[in-house]
């Protein structure tokens, strides 16, 4: 039986898990343990940032940062178009409005541009989306929130790794959310966090991801507000820790197998996703667009028949059934990138050249 191409593997052997496992089941601790603090402490040594809050989900994580800012019915949070659902979904079940912002054809992200144009009274929350990974444009977001007093939530789910103008993904931003997810180039099996600078925020955060529990000089415990079970797992984060530990490893050999891709792909007229001068790249993904002799979707389609996984880049919130038929008002780019972008495997010791070469048979019988 041939064994299935997959879009993306974990940089992590059971062997390497094996007694980190042991480990947590003999000490009887599964959350808030050594794994958990050991997690914490590799996070804010790769992002630079003062405070990290290990969470369930990158989901859970927008989601907690939204409710520390008090976002409710009335309130607009402007939202990068080209996203995962999850980015807009968190406002709306808080009953607030997703204003989508329209994105760079070239890099992927969000449109200083559009951004200024939709900003109103309403706005409290902007959330900029490492498009695959790709913090390109992230600082001219930053100093538009600073000049209008708005808070900048950065879905940084692609985006452990990366960074702009020599300042880590973690550290930029008022609030930055990861993604510890299968389809991530860290994974925890699922798994999030949240990373600040703001001390305020980081005391909210304390508070709503432990229940709402205090205690006091004694070490007696009250609970001042109400909050949730959004916690790692001691086992989750054993299993992200010893990925971390090799994190500019996996990069290197993803940025290897990206070049191949490029060498090979752009003399058939495919475009990469555009890093600026001033960002770098983790490759979360090895994504391209196609727009000759053949559709993005065309190609997906014969892969997957080759037993090849590969998807679209993402999706145009504004254009997906939901938010499409509640808003009415699908912007052009993000659908643009989303009916013409196709991510390819890229992970340690995939067999690229055999995906290039079943590229360049589809091409050759055009």
């Amino acid at each position: 039986m041939m064994i299935k191409t997959q879009i993306v593997r974990p940089s992590i052997t059971f062997d390497e898990l094996e007694p980190k496992i042991r480990d947590i089941i003999k000490s009887g601790i599964y959350t808030n343990g050594n794994a958990v603090s050991t997690f914490t402490k590799q996070i804010l040594k790769i992002t630079q940032s003062k405070f990290c809050f290990p969470t369930t989900s990158a989901t859970t994580a927008l989601w907690t940062c939204l409710k520390i800012l008090k976002i409710t019915s009335g309130d607009e949070v402007l939202i990068s178009d080209f996203s995962y659902p999850a980015t807009a979904n968190v406002v709306e079940d808080l009953g607030a409005k997703p204003v989508f912002v329209d994105v760079n054809l070239e890099t992927f992200n969000m449109l200083p541009e559009d951004l200024l144009n939709k900003i109103s009274s309403k706005t409290k929350a902007v959330i900029f989306v490492d498009a695959l990974g790709n913090p390109s444009g992230l600082h001219d977001i930053k100093k538009i929130c600073k000049k209008h007093n708005i808070v900048l939530i950065e879905d940084a789910a692609c985006a452990i790794g990366s960074s702009e103008r020599n300042k880590m993904c973690g550290s930029i931003s008022d609030l930055t959310c990861f993604s510890f997810h299968p389809r991530k180039i860290i994974c925890a099996g699922e798994g999030g966090a949240i990373t600040t600078n703001n001390k305020n925020f980081a005391n909210q955060l304390e508070l709503k991801l432990t229940h709402g529990l205090k205690k006091d000089k004694s070490g007696n415990i009250d609970f001042i507000d109400y909050g949730y079970n959004f916690r790692m797992s001691e086992i989750q984060a054993a299993m992200a820790s010893i990925q971390l530990k090799k994190l500019d490893k996996i990069i290197q050999e993803r940025l290897n197998i990206l070049n191949i891709y490029k060498k090979n792909l752009l003399p058939l007229g495919f475009k990469n996703q555009k890093i600026s001068n001033f960002a770098k790249f983790n490759v979360q993904s090895a994504t391209f667009i196609v727009t000759k002799k053949i559709s993005a979707k065309k190609i997906i389609k014969i892969l997957r028949e080759k037993n090849i996984d590969c998807s679209i880049g993402t999706y145009a919130l504004s254009s997906i059934d939901y938010y499409k038929k509640k808003y009415k008002n699908p912007l052009k780019n993000s659908k643009f990138l989303m009916d013409n972008s196709i991510t390819l495997p890229c992970y340690e010791n995939l067999k690229v050249k055999k995906i290039v070469n079943e590229i360049n048979n589809i091409y050759s019988s055009l």
